[in-house]
């Protein structure tokens, strides 16, 4: 039986296609011939560097699930995962990798969003009746992944707060509302697309019978330790993230005197600011650590072994790593001919008349090569910030940066983890998601952070009698 060709083909035909043109046009077929061997090579050596962040986070989620952790979280938000899944069983362990997923994403921990994006993904494949195409579960998780609502864009702050911006956490709010809409257009777009495809009546009705085709698990009664130990490691476990807290106030408190030494008359805005930045980069560097010490935490007091099963649950990331660089090679090649060509230069300033001149080039650029590369796009965001810290230009970028992801490379990691090559409607719906995310940080930026963001901060300086300078660009 013919079945329909998946949107990617098309899509990477054309990327290759176009790139070779417009380089021929533009004359640069040798940074083209650069960037298709350069791109190969750095595919594979991501995919290798992957290795050690997957074995050790995918082994961290093994001990969460043997823990029970993951069905506590599972029963939680039941009423909502099972509308938006149906398909999954509310027990499964697909629903709680799904929703830890979920949750690293919106606290911005990518590098530990990745592995749990991909062990939701393995699970779903358990109950895929059709190996090799995409279930309706597997869509719509990779079209909220690329959208997910995100609480605290701790990369973007990171770099704001070290270039200087007199805000650094200003864009946490933009982000919030331009992830919100994002999110809602993926889950619609993938509902109403689902719809029409064959394949959900299949899937539907393999649901009910999902539980007896998943491997055998070990059922065997957890035992929690006893003793002296466990009460020297609940001590030492509540002890650590508390004199992290202190030490990250004390920097808090160390940054602003340092910097009330040198500027003698610092208003309350900016004595804020100063502590703001402090504490955002102080955050993004113990969060990781913390989250790591309670799963690990967990699974020690409810009697998991954890050496042994993290080693076991470890052992998944060697061979998802080498899975997925087909997959990588072929998107990667691909985006990195088109950067070279000068496509993406020529789609910006194309399209820049078309919203009458709002959107400047630079943002534009930035919103095409974000679904094509989250490194040349955080690159871009970061050298604005750089230039012009506390211009509208940005807080545009950082708020489009921190409002949308690496489409593309999602869908290689993702799909590729379990050989997914038939994507169905999943990257429409990612693509609809990253055009709405790009439009409302836009939105948010230009009518939410400066007209009222501002004025807040404008009215409070003025009430204590301060001196406030305006952003650049308004």
């Amino acid at each position: 039986m013919n079945r329909k060709m998946s949107p990617i083909n098309g899509i990477w035909l054309w990327m290759i296609l176009l790139a070779i043109l417009v380089g021929t046009l533009r004359g640069t077929l040798d940074e083209i011939n650069q960037a298709l061997f350069e791109s190969a090579e750095s595919a594979v050596t991501l995919a290798i560097a992957l290795i050690g962040p997957m074995a050790l986070w995918l082994g961290v989620m093994k001990v969460a699930e043997a823990g029970g952790l993951m069905q506590l979280i599972s029963r939680a938000l039941r009423p909502l995962m099972s509308r938006l899944f149906p398909e999954i069983p509310t027990d499964h362990p697909a629903m709680s990798a799904i929703i830890m997923n979920m949750s690293a994403n919106m606290l911005g921990l990518g590098n530990a969003a990745t592995p749990m994006g991909i062990k939701a993904m393995q699970e779903m494949d358990r109950l895929n009746p059709v190996k090799g195409e995409a279930t309706n579960s597997m869509a719509l998780f990779l079209a909220i992944n690329t959208s997910s609502v995100t609480l605290l864009p701790l990369g973007v702050i990171t770099v704001r707060a070290a270039a200087g911006s007199a805000d650094p956490g200003a864009i946490l709010l933009p982000s919030l509302f331009a992830t919100t809409c994002s999110t809602v257009v993926a889950i619609t777009a993938c509902k109403l697309m689902e719809k029409k495809s064959p394949l959900s009546a299949v899937v539907d009705s393999s649901a009910a019978s999902a539980k007896q085709d998943e491997p055998d698990r070990d059922d065997a009664p957890l035992q929690p330790p006893t003793g002296i130990a466990p009460r020297l490691v609940l001590a030492v476990l509540c002890l650590t993230p508390a004199v992290m807290f202190l030490l990250l106030l004390r920097d808090v408190a160390s940054a602003v005197v340092v910097e009330q030494l040198f500027f003698s008359t610092l208003s309350a805005g900016q004595i804020l600011s100063v502590g703001l930045r402090e504490f955002f980069l102080s955050l993004s560097t113990i969060l990781i650590p913390v989250i790591l010490l309670f799963l690990i935490g967990f699974g020690y007091f409810r009697g998991v072994a954890v050496y042994e099963t993290l080693t076991e649950g470890a052992k998944e990331g060697f061979s998802t790593a080498v899975r997925i660089i087909p997959f990588m090679v072929a998107i990667m090649v691909a985006i990195g001919m088109v950067r070279a060509s000068g496509m993406l230069d020529l789609l910006s300033r194309g399209i820049a008349p078309l919203t009458g001149g709002g959107i400047p080039v630079e943002a534009m650029s930035l919103a095409l090569l974000r679904p094509l590369s989250g490194s040349g796009s955080f690159a871009l965001m970061a050298e604005v910030v750089t230039r012009e810290p506390n211009s509208f230009l940005a807080d545009l970028v950082s708020a489009m940066q921190g409002s949308t992801e690496t489409t593309f490379y999602v869908l290689a990691v993702y799909f590729g983890s379990v050989g997914i090559s038939r994507t169905r409607h999943a990257l429409p719906a990612a693509l609809c998601a990253d055009i709405t995310g790009a439009v409302a940080a836009f939105l948010a930026v230009r009518f939410f952070l400066f007209n009222f963001s501002r004025a807040f901060l404008l009215y409070l300086c003025y009430g204590l009698r301060k001196d406030c300078s305006p952003r650049e660009g308004v």
